[in-house]
């Protein structure tokens, strides 16, 4: 089994100190619910990729918090800062994950495809009488 990486514990700190940060510190009424779902972190720890999900939001709410987040990423890092010991913080980005809603997405035409195949199969079972060696 793979040891965690720095940058895998480092990733992972960010990202619960993060959550907390947004919970707790932020106080701008213009942002939703966002829950940080993952961090990346450059190897030279230099650099840290924030994603977010932005919860029952439509796409400009969505644009909208992400430019909140990215306008407030200074004072974000500064409260970084404080919560963890490391002689670098890294630069945070925050970006968009779309990954739960295009799972949301495509378990949704899954459950279309199941719902119209079985249609299908209802339909084509009812008129038909004969059994399968053709007769009645």
């Amino acid at each position: 089994m793979r040891e965690f990486s720095r940058t895998d514990r480092v990733a992972q700190q960010i990202q619960k100190e993060i959550a907390v940060i947004l919970q707790r510190e932020i106080k701008d009424p213009r942002l939703g619910m966002v829950t940080v779902s993952a961090v990346e972190v450059s190897r030279d720890l230099s650099y840290a990729k924030v994603f977010i999900t932005v919860l029952g939001g439509d796409d400009d709410k969505t644009k909208e918090n992400l430019s909140i987040l990215n306008e407030a990423t200074g004072y974000i890092r500064s409260l970084l800062g404080k919560r963890i010991r490391a002689r670098i913080m890294p630069e945070l980005r925050f970006v968009l994950d779309n990954s739960l809603m295009e799972g949301m997405r495509i378990s949704n035409l899954v459950d279309e495809v199941i719902r119209n195949d079985n249609e299908k199969r209802g339909d084509e079972a009812q008129p038909d009488t004969k059994s399968d060696d053709g007769e009645a």
